[in-house]
């Protein structure tokens, strides 16, 4: 049970951690500074993914204290979650992305609606993101790698955030859309203005996923990729990787432009506007599977840990 909790914990904090990155960054980038501060969506959405990452998180420490403690009485004693926040690496991890998520939800409920406000709230987003890599499978690699390995890891959440707070805004976007100027507009430039930094964050996830992918399997140990669970997991989400990477790429080359075409259209834009919703309504489904498996990734050995003559 405690370890089912930890998992849809941690799916909770990677969840509202992308957005509270990806999708001020997406303001800040992607439209007009009037553009998004007129949308309504933002506050409520950017509020709603600061609690949650500030509650999972406070929730995610009394729940690593417990599994580690052996009972859920024994890890929420004062004692015991003193010590997991002043002698292991977990607690001041958990305690820090709380902290900075509240700090963020505090700013969005009490200022109005403004670029400075995004800017702040994505550096909350940087703290956080990067903060999963200080105490995950990144920062257990001890010598002169350590270092590669942790920038890797920090490199690898930034650019998924990046990514995946980015295709949240769009998918509203796209299904808020109700066909006029302004937001055809609007709705146009989003995608453009996604597309030279989607194509980073790609470049940024395949680097940085083969420097951790050489810490965390080798090449000598490729064969775990299918005789380990952590393997298993691992070859599920290139799948799902490169499964939303041709979505991406039909989004880019092909729907994006016919977007363009039909602006002067009402009924051709209604039908290309339909096929970008449906293609990133599925892109979102993958991203939400892929979440799903990091999650439990984050809780298993990695093939590189693992005895492979068993």
């Amino acid at each position: 049970m405690l370890d089912s909790l930890v998992i849809l914990l941690r799916l909770a904090q990677y969840g509202g951690a992308v957005v509270l990155l990806g999708t001020p960054l997406f303001l800040i980038y992607g439209l007009r500074a009037s553009d998004g501060v007129a949308l309504g969506w933002p506050r409520p959405l950017l509020i709603a993914a600061s609690a949650v990452v500030a509650l999972s998180s406070a929730a995610a420490l009394g729940a690593q204290t417990s599994v580690m403690a052996g009972s859920i009485a024994e890890g929420l004693k004062p004692a015991s979650l003193g010590f997991m926040i002043t002698g292991t690496s977990l607690g001041p991890a958990f305690l820090a992305r709380a902290l900075v998520a509240a700090a963020a939800l505090v700013l969005l409920v009490l200022a109005k609606p403004s670029r400075p406000v995004w800017i702040v709230v994505a550096l909350a987003g940087l703290v956080v993101s990067a903060s999963f890599a200080w105490t995950g499978h990144g920062a257990a690699t001890e010598g002169p790698g350590g270092l590669v390995h942790l920038t890797a890891a920090i490199l690898h959440s930034w650019g998924a955030a990046v990514w995946l707070g980015a295709l949240a805004a769009l998918l509203i976007l796209t299904v808020r859309h109700r066909p006029a100027p302004a937001a055809d507009r609007i709705l146009h430039q989003a995608l453009h203005g996604f597309a030279g930094v989607g194509t980073a964050s790609v470049a940024v996830l395949v680097l940085s996923g083969l420097v951790n992918s050489w810490f965390l399997i080798g090449p000598d140990r490729l064969s775990g990729l299918l005789t380990t669970p952590y393997g298993l997991l691992l070859t599920g989400k290139l799948v799902i990787f490169v499964l939303m990477l041709v979505l991406a790429a039909a989004n880019r080359f092909h729907l994006t432009p016919d977007l363009a075409r039909v602006l002067d259209d009402p009924e051709d834009l209604r039908v290309a506007v339909g096929r970008l919703k449906r293609s990133l309504i599925m892109e979102t489904l993958l991203a939400l599977a892929l979440l799903v498996l990091v999650a439990v990734m984050g809780t298993l050995a990695p093939v590189s840990a693992m005895d492979m003559t068993m």
